[in-house]
């Protein structure tokens, strides 16, 4: 068993009065059951982002504005999470919003707190899934483990398909989380209105009150930035013949 963050218990979960022969539910055991049910969410950090770090580029070359606030947000990661805060990046592809938001879920995962890491479509897939016959989680499972995890980090918001069952499964998760008071994490390319013609202005309401005001990225696509490198010539006296280097 792990060990109580709180060093209430001894990992199981209940706090025993040995003297008083009683048992009580320790501050733990709400975590343990949300760890529970995100075994079969996907809480891996991407090969590509495993290093990342405020200390290392791309981070390091980053609107600093928008970097201190995500600085600021790990500082207190326990009182956001619990809290329900959570960070909405917006801006141009290739600007660094998946790389930060992958650093906020590599710390909440170093903090032995729970995350579900997602793109939309992947998502949505997952979702599909559990109607099929030899799935092997149900709908409603699904759902419940999205919604109690401490973290719910969602990529490419608004990057979807749009139907009517896509955005009733969307609202439902947002919602859930909203009621539940569970922070979430999201990246989009798209402004506050535009992102409303999408996903519904219900659900963008939310996400506005659960993260507060888009951090803004803007900029040259980075993934496509190619640095040539310099080329030092020793230059010399010209011999006859020979133009001067």
């Amino acid at each position: 068993m792990t060990d109580c963050r709180y060093g209430e218990c001894d990992g199981s979960g209940f706090v025993v009065d040995a003297e008083a022969y009683t048992t009580r539910a320790c501050r733990c055991r709400p975590e343990r059951i949300a760890a529970n049910r995100a075994k079969r969410l996907n809480a891996v950090i991407p090969r590509r982002f495993e290093g990342v770090s405020f200390d290392r580029a791309p981070i390091t070359d980053m609107d600093p504005h928008v970097v201190n606030e995500v600085r600021r947000y790990v500082a207190d990661l326990d009182t956001n999470l619990d809290s329900g805060r959570g960070l909405w990046f917006m801006g141009d592809v290739g600007t660094g919003k998946t790389t930060l938001a992958m650093l906020v879920s590599k710390t909440v995962l170093e903090r032995r707190r729970t995350v579900a890491i997602y793109s939309v479509p992947r998502l949505l897939s997952e979702l599909r899934k559990t109607f099929g016959d030899d799935s092997e989680v149900s709908y409603l499972h699904l759902v419940d483990s999205l919604t109690s995890v401490d973290l719910l980090h969602l990529d490419d918001v608004g990057a979807e398909k749009t139907s009517e069952w896509v955005l009733e499964q969307l609202y439902a998760i947002v919602n859930a989380r909203y009621e539940e008071q569970k922070a979430v994490v999201i990246t989009t390319n798209l402004q506050p209105d535009a992102l409303s013609d999408q996903i519904t202005e219900r659900t963008t309401s939310r996400l506005m009150e659960m993260c507060g005001d888009p951090l803004p990225l803007f900029g040259e696509d980075k993934r496509t930035v190619v640095e040539v490198p310099t080329l030092t010539v020793a230059r010399g006296p010209a011999r006859y013949g020979q133009l001067p280097t």
